[in-house]
């Protein structure tokens, strides 16, 4: 019988995925700051970086070098954001988001994964109108009337209730998301996960083969040092 990793093994594993999370959102930061500036209270996207980190718990050293290369105090490298749109199997949408200093490089990867997949990349725009950039809250073990209650009263558009795990969605536009979290969490109700992204208007449901097929390719896309966020309409049956 064979064994599985070891303990090292898999706490490497662990430690390299972190570590791929926190190189993502140390150019986040840097973006966001080179763009609107240093300071955090002005600066909504920052804002939104900076908690991303540290909900990883990154140090605030970290967050504050990232800021200093951003803003010219330190040196550092500048990331510029390219999108990608494209099909997965099946007729999937499929929306990359990158930051790369190196736009060659991140093109010939974003493309041999959708190729390696049986998918197709697109041209700007082909896929992106099936898509609404949105605020989501996420909350799992609280009650339903309250979490409610307090979206409402913080101006949510929708609360979405998934009745198989009783998990909470609070969904919001992408410029109400801060002041709808933030009033939430004032009233006692914070989010085990926030973010803007981006939803789809219709899924697309896929299974057997094709669902195996567009699981890999977007975990292939994700797992790009490039890649900061993958989107698709992709429903997944069974």
């Amino acid at each position: 019988m064979g064994r599985g990793p070891s303990i090292e093994a898999r706490k490497n594993a662990t430690d390299a995925k972190r570590g791929k999370i926190f190189t993502k959102i140390i150019r986040e930061i840097g973006v966001a700051a080179r763009a609107g500036g240093g300071d955090p209270s002005n600066n909504p996207r920052l804002r939104t970086a900076i908690d991303k980190g540290m909900a990883q718990n990154m140090t605030k050293d970290v967050v504050e070098r990232a800021i200093k290369k951003a803003t010219g105090e330190l040196e550092g490298v500048e990331y510029e954001e390219i999108r990608y749109e494209g099909y997965a199997p099946g007729g999937v949408a499929v929306i990359v988001d990158t930051l790369t200093d190196n736009r060659v490089r991140t093109v010939a990867e974003v493309r041999h994964a959708f190729g390696k997949c049986g998918g197709n990349m697109g041209t700007e725009g082909s896929v992106a109108f099936m898509f609404k950039r949105q605020g989501v809250l996420s909350f799992e073990g609280m009650d339903e009337d309250a979490v409610t209650e307090a979206a409402i009263e913080a101006g949510a558009d929708d609360i979405v209730v998934y009745p198989e795990d009783g998990a909470i969605d609070v969904v919001t536009s992408a410029d109400a998301f801060e002041s709808v979290r933030d009033a939430m969490a004032a009233a006692g109700i914070v989010a085990g996960h926030a973010e803007v992204t981006f939803r789809a208007d219709n899924d697309i449901a896929v299974d057997g083969e094709t669902a195996e097929q567009v699981r890999k390719m977007l975990d292939l896309l994700e797992d790009l040092d490039d890649v900061q966020a993958v989107y698709s309409n992709a429903q997944f049956e069974g």
